[in-house]
């Protein structure tokens, strides 16, 4: 395809002055002595005890890092940098939706984590146990995870906005006896009632004996007396001193359960641990987004998410930065509401999705155009491949052209960045082109057999790195059977991704690998036909499915969302038909076009195909749980 030999240079600005010059000796020294630079990114952090060694191999695929190493994530996300001239920086800028907003520089984060802390404490939370999140966007959020962490207790954020039913199911998988929620949360100008529903998720979880609520609407909910608490209340108790110990963890202990739904069968609850991971979210934070003192980050992903675990949380605050944070929707009350805190704030890195991004071209140019962008100095892309034309659209507008785009690929289960440019990599629209250090991803087919380039197959990564799930809780079998067991002789993980390296060395994600259509025999990605059908003028977003053809053996059938004031027609569907055809090839030509509202999405922004396809087929949707609408 074309794009693929469309190249954009860093300016000389950002490549003298990035963190990192040479990319291709350091990724050849971080292959051929992988332990060595893992070790040394390990040493950037604070140890209460150093390791005994970097790698044990002994129990593959269960890994384990840094190994006899004492350490607490909160530790080096907070007490560390209260130590130094850092205690008076800004942590934290919070927006709510409703437009007040709330800063704390380090010294007051350190404090609210103490007091949340000896809450939690005086609620008989210990080392070991499992705690269930359940909250808007707000700073207790983030709070009450370090405080979790602080104290050795493993936290399960879940999304606040996942229905009934699938907070029970997390909550009894974690055997919780504790859960952290809000009375509600706002969501384009209304109350989102979260109380409402861990009451009667409560119903359904047995384990549970306190609830601490945190009041942001201040709408009457139902608390039950003996196991429900306000958190305000109990913050103006004795118990919530401004002092608490850090609690010393070994490495390998864990530090967060995070689910993450399957192509099928029950949430899978990945496990990550305090050493490897912190030494991975903050090696790749602090190179990819090239961080500096002055920096003023912003990542749009709601902790719910591995995103906001990772690249909102524990990643910007180990590393000392300010990050900022926002309760609501980006185009409420109008859809300049990022554009207009970008301006306020002064954000010089922003990192957000495709699908946001998608969303916001919807616009038009006249939205962004009112605001003094000028801040920015690095952009970044996540949750999904960027189709090209959104790519060009957030540099030019967004980026003034300037802004290097950090279009980066990873999952829940990697804990950080796998493939990511850096700001100082030449870089291709739409695609995730290199490997982060110390990784060796490669394209195979079924045999494990590597790929021409340019040909598609599996992503794989063929060798452990620090961030990686340790496991799946209380499933140790699941684990190896899904990540590991399909090349389990070469020992190496599979994505469940499938892409294409290029000739130039560049990987291109083309989706999930039930993502990919076979047409008359010709693999053709989703991504790849949707990036075709958004180039159109019209066309805002668009998902592809494959569907059973008597001839072909699938089908292409397409679900557009138009952009503002547009309107489908048959016409219309013929054109798109045509353009798809001129595009990407006849092979690609679709079978059906339905012109949509909306698309069925999960709350991270991924578009839900097999929804789609069962709509299609007349099928059951099955478990929806995950859907953001």
């Amino acid at each position: 395809m074309t794009e693929q030999n469309e190249l954009f240079a860093p300016s000389r600005e950002i490549t003298e002055k990035a963190l990192i010059k040479d990319y291709d000796t350091l990724y050849r020294r971080s292959i051929e002595e992988r332990e060595a630079f893992w070790a040394e990114e390990a040493g950037k952090l604070g140890w209460y005890k150093k390791w005994d060694r970097v790698l044990d191999s002994s129990q593959k695929p269960f890994y384990k890092w840094f190994t006899g190493g004492k350490i607490n994530i909160v530790h080096n996300a907070i007490d560390r940098h209260v130590a130094t001239w850092r205690r008076n920086k800004l942590a934290l800028i919070w927006e709510g939706e409703p437009g007040e907003s709330r800063t704390y520089s380090y010294h007051a984060l350190n404090r609210e984590v103490c007091k949340f802390a000896n809450i939690l404490k005086s609620m008989g939370v210990k080392k070991g146990e499992i705690v269930t999140i359940y909250m808007p966007q707000i700073p207790e959020l983030p709070i009450a995870m370090l405080a979790c962490a602080k104290l050795g207790a493993a936290h399960s954020v879940v999304f606040g906005g996942f229905s009934v039913d699938a907070l029970s199911a997390r909550i009894r998988d974690a055997n919780s006896r504790v859960v952290i929620t809000a009375d509600g949360g706002f969501r384009r100008g209304k109350v989102v009632d979260l109380k409402g529903t861990v009451n009667e998720a409560l119903k359904d979880a047995p384990t549970v004996e306190v609830c601490i609520v945190i009041r942001r609407t201040g709408h009457a909910v139902t608390m039950e007396s003996d196991r429900d608490f306000w958190f305000h209340e109990l913050m103006g108790l004795p118990i919530a001193t401004s002092k608490c110990e850090t609690e010393v963890m070994d490495a390998e202990d864990p530090l967060f359960i995070l689910y993450t739904s399957g192509t099928t069968g029950s949430p899978k609850g990945l496990v990550h641990t305090h050493g490897g991971y912190a030494v991975y979210t903050s090696s790749t934070m602090r190179n990819v987004f090239d961080l500096r003192e002055e920096d003023r980050y912003w990542c749009t992903a709601d902790p719910g998410w591995i995103t906001g675990h990772s690249y909102l949380v524990y990643g910007p605050l180990i590393n000392g930065a300010t990050l900022v944070m926002y309760e609501g929707a980006p185009n409420h009350p109008y859809p300049n509401r990022w554009w207009q805190m970008v301006e306020k704030y002064g954000v010089s890195i922003l990192y957000t999705s495709p699908t946001a991004i998608r969303g916001l071209m919807r616009f038009g140019e006249q939205w962004p155009r009112r605001h003094d962008l000028s801040c920015l100095r690095l952009l970044g892309s996540v949750g999904e491949p960027i189709n090209p034309e959104a790519w060009r659209w957030y540099h030019r507008v967004i980026g003034g052209g300037r802004c290097p785009i950090m279009d980066t690929w990873w999952q829940t289960e990697t804990g950080g960045f796998v493939i990511t440019p850096l700001p100082i990599t030449p870089l291709k629209p739409g695609s995730a082109t290199k490997p982060y250090f110390g990784h060796e991803p490669a394209i195979v087919d079924d045999d494990g057999n590597e790929l021409a380039p340019g040909q598609e197959g599996h992503l794989v990564l063929k060798a452990p790195w620090p961030g990686m799930a340790r496991t799946i809780l209380g499933d140790p079998e699941r684990f190896r059977k899904t990540y590991w067991s399909a090349y389990e002789k070469q020992g190496w993980y599979k994505a469940g991704d499938s892409g294409r390296k290029d000739k130039d060395g560049y990987f291109w994600i083309i989706g999930r690998t039930d993502d990919v259509i076979k047409v008359s025999g010709h693999r053709l990605g989703t991504a790849e036909i949707e990036s075709a059908l958004v180039s159109h003028q019209d066309v805002a977003e668009a998902a592809v499915i494959g569907v059973p053809h008597e001839v072909k053996g699938q089908a292409i059938h397409c679900f557009v969302i138009l952009k503002h004031r547009k309107v489908g027609s048959r016409e219309l569907e013929e054109e798109l038909k045509a353009h798809v055809s001129r595009q990407v090839g006849a092979l690609a030509r679709p079978e059906k076009i339905d012109f949509m509202d909306a698309l069925p999405k999960t709350r991270s922004g991924k578009i839900m195909r097999r929804v789609l396809k069962a709509r299609a087929l007349g099928q059951d949707v099955g478990d929806i749980s995950t859907l953001e609408e």
